[in-house]
């Protein structure tokens, strides 16, 4: 992001503001908590217009930036089979964001699940994310690759014109998912480059390197239930829940970073996750909902939820209810 705005911005300043040494090495696996991300790609904006900067931003990115990762994506035997590696094997890179595979009549969705605040810097990283994820598969489809349709959440910008041309079909602002939506023949795409035998040795890998990931990820989760119990006397304190956990809240917050994650984010996710989980319970009412998640007011409970999934919890119960 800070290379794609140019000479405009004083990129040290802004990787330094992140915790990032602009002339330090280069380390893929690296990770920052989501919120610093997002205030640095809004200080961007602020400086240059970002209009189109999420969509330059995804078109550079490489395979070989993404390491192992990238590799297995190549090594796939067809398109569809890369963007399933991607779907299990995102955690390696990321823990802000989940891909999900979805069928739809038409094909099939390439969800990303990104939760927090619609604001400015959350939604150009959700844009660049889309960008990238079509940027690598036309590196290793043998034939132009170009989406059915583009959905995204949040409102379109000032201009769509770089968007158009750069995805190539219909870009829907203000849907209900970020994703594009791929026709069965483009998943079905032979690679370039797909070998059974490079892949199997390269899932290995991966499988061995998600493992070691989930293995510290029992902090993550002790946290979050301490958070889930604490939210039915209103939204937690950092301090109190590392001290719930036995920690001071100085190391708390440096082990949530090492999983780029920071407490607010945290906080955000166990809201939407247990208000999920109640919404499948039809003995709760909304109203007992919205005190559980740790909301003083329904209304407020209802426009946080909206914010999260792109509908009210009402209608997200009815549709749970209905399958």
């Amino acid at each position: 992001m800070v290379a794609a705005a140019g000479g405009e911005v004083d990129a040290a300043a802004l990787l330094s503001s992140v915790g990032l040494d602009a002339e330090g090495p280069w380390d893929p696996r690296a990770m920052i908590p989501a919120d610093p991300y997002y205030d640095m790609l809004e200080r961007i904006a602020a400086q240059i217009d970002a209009t189109d900067l999420s969509v330059r931003v995804g078109a550079s990115m490489r395979l070989n930036e993404y390491g192992a990762l990238g590799l297995a994506f190549k090594a796939a035997t067809t398109l569809g089979g890369s963007f399933q590696r991607v779907e299990r094997y995102a955690r390696l890179w990321t823990s802000v964001v989940e891909y999900e595979l979805r069928p739809d009549p038409r094909g099939t969705l390439f969800i990303l699940h990104r939760s927090g605040e619609r604001r400015l810097g959350l939604r150009l990283s959700n844009e660049a994310t889309l960008a990238s994820a079509l940027s690598i598969a036309r590196q290793v489809c043998p034939v132009p690759v170009a989406p059915l349709e583009v959905l995204v959440q949040h409102p379109a910008p000032k201009s769509t014109a770089s968007h158009a041309d750069y995805f190539g079909c219909h870009i829907r602002f203000g849907a209900n998912v970020d994703a594009l939506l791929f026709s069965p023949e483009t998943l079905a795409q032979p690679n370039i480059l797909g070998d059974e035998g490079i892949s199997r040795y390269l899932i290995s890998h991966l499988d061995a390197e998600l493992a070691e990931i989930s293995e510290e990820a029992p902090l993550v989760a002790r946290a979050k239930d301490t958070i889930a119990q604490a939210l039915s006397e209103g939204t937690p304190r950092m301090a109190d829940i590392a001290r719930a956990l036995g920690l001071s809240a100085r190391s708390f917050h440096r082990r949530l970073s090492e999983h780029g994650m920071s407490f607010q984010t945290l906080t955000e996710d166990t809201r939407r996750d247990l208000a999920e989980g109640l919404l499948s319970d039809e003995n709760h009412s909304l109203a007992e909902i919205a005190f559980l998640t740790g909301f003083s007011e329904q209304s407020s409970f209802t426009r946080a939820f909206k914010r999260w999934v792109g509908t009210t919890p009402a209608s997200y119960r009815k549709d749970r209810m209905s399958r």
